[in-house]
């Protein structure tokens, strides 16, 4: 996914574009390739910004069976984030 941002003057922050997926626990991803950088809503409107991820841990999330499951198992205490919202 080639990632673009859009300016969120609410927020003072600039956010990724996120593509939506089938997910109790996650809302929508989005993934900057140039910068490793991996953004997840949540269902609960939080959304965090992981850094240096590799880009088969996005294409493993998005293509995951349970979502919820690869994020607790791969992502979630692997990677720094930040809470954007």
């Amino acid at each position: 996914m080639i990632c673009t941002w859009a300016n969120s003057k609410r927020l003072g922050i600039q956010i990724m574009d996120r593509q939506s997926v089938e997910s109790a626990m996650i809302a929508s991803v989005g993934f900057d390739t140039a910068n490793q950088t991996m953004e997840i809503e949540f269902q609960s409107g939080s959304v965090y910004r992981y850094a240096k991820v590799p880009e088969p841990i996005y294409f493993g999330l998005i293509s995951a069976e349970s979502k919820g499951s690869f994020f607790h198992r791969e992502i979630k205490n692997r990677f720094s984030f930040s809470q954007l919202r």
